[in-house]
């Protein structure tokens, strides 16, 4: 089973923040059940992490991350929805790479590990989302 990240998990982690050790057990558990990838966008959100692509790719490594590109596919039902999104009244709360990284993980993974707010359920209802247990 294969697990896309949220960039937020992983600052949740590098930050240390209060829900850190829940997410460190449930990407451990996630790991043990398939590879962990992550997609360009989120990668690009973590960049202030770290000083050059080498350290973040490194720090990755460390956590058995892989950098998977986008399809075509999966950036085309980014697109689309993000037009229903916006159509359908949908603030500027939730932009387009948001988008992108729910629909690389619908199409190239088979869950997103993610803080879900509520958008990515509403607007990817096939995408699993998983997150530490309360």
């Amino acid at each position: 089973m294969t697990t896309a990240l949220d960039s937020s998990v992983l600052w949740a982690l590098i930050k240390r923040e209060p829900e850190c050790e829940r997410w460190q057990e449930t990407l451990m558990r996630a790991a043990s059940e398939g590879p962990l990838i992550i997609s360009p966008i989120a990668f690009a959100e973590l960049a202030p992490s770290t000083a050059t692509e080498v350290e973040l790719l490194e720090f990755l490594a460390r956590l058995a991350i892989l950098y998977e590109p986008l399809t075509p596919f999966a950036a085309h039902l980014a697109g689309l929805t993000f037009k229903r999104y916006r159509q359908s009244g949908g603030p500027r709360q939730h932009l387009v790479p948001d988008f992108l990284i729910a629909a690389h993980a619908q199409i190239q993974a088979d869950r997103l590990a993610a803080v879900d707010r509520g958008y990515l359920r509403r607007w990817f209802p096939k995408l699993a989302i998983l997150a530490p247990d309360p």
